[in-house]
């Protein structure tokens, strides 16, 4: 009996121990299995970490390029600026007092035109004529408003009434904004079309000539659009 016991007991133990290892070794596996997901995550961060820092580098090298592009274009731009008045320079300098100087430009925001002694009243004299009324632009233009062909009008049919045969000058203005050599570019093209409309309307093309005076002679003086607004302007004189 005691042998029968004995025995018993041994086979219970080895049964416990065969089951206690079947258990470990399915834990160890179940944790082995958790391994490969952790170390998959850990690298698509890394990898969107790179891609980040890749992104990150290039958007610096393009800001970099297009700064320098930048600081390159106004380097050009104002080596351009500085040849053009050098040109306006030597072209003013051969000319007679009094004459508008037209330096060669590659577009209309780079003309350059110099005046030496835009008044020239050391040649002719000027007289204001009240029955001309002055004709009024918008910023950075031109062309003629509607309002301004009215007024281009009346003054024809008093130059074609009361001085047929004088010499009328129409000087071109603008607003103190801007550069002085842009100024006097966008005053002469305002002149020009003043001009134009008055020979359209019968005025005789050789009893008019032009003068841009830029900024120069402001009517208002003040730094709002109600001051700006008035200095946009050509008005007409009477030559003798």
């Amino acid at each position: 009996m005691k042998k029968y016991f004995v025995t018993t007991l041994t086979g219970i133990t080895m049964v416990a121990l065969l089951a206690g290892g079947c258990a470990t070794k399915g834990a160890v596996k179940k944790e082995e299995a958790v391994v490969p997901v952790v170390a998959s995550e850990s690298n698509e961060a890394a990898k969107a970490a790179e891609i980040a820092r890749a992104a990150k580098a290039k958007a610096d090298a393009d800001a970099a390029a297009a700064a320098a592009a930048a600081a390159a274009a106004a380097e050009a731009k104002a080596k351009q600026d500085a040849e053009a008045e050098a040109r306006n320079r030597a072209l003013a300098a051969s000319k007679p007092a009094g004459s508008l100087v037209v330096a060669p430009a590659d577009s209309d925001q780079d003309m350059v035109v110099g005046r030496r002694n835009a008044e020239n009243s050391a040649t002719a004299s000027v007289t204001t004529v009240s029955s001309f009324e002055a004709v009024y632009f918008d910023f950075d233009k031109s062309d003629l408003r509607q309002d301004s062909r009215d007024v281009l009008s009346k003054n024809a049919e008093a130059i074609l009434k009361s001085y047929p045969s004088s010499k009328i000058q129409i000087e071109g203005h603008c607003d103190e904004r801007g550069s002085a050599e842009y100024n006097l570019a966008l005053g002469e093209r305002r002149a020009k079309s003043a001009q134009k409309y008055l020979t359209n309307l019968n005025v005789k093309a050789e009893n008019l000539s032009i003068i841009s005076y830029g900024k120069e002679k402001p009517a208002v003086t003040g730094n709002d659009e109600a001051a700006w607004a008035k200095n946009r302007r050509a008005e007409f004189v009477v030559v003798k």
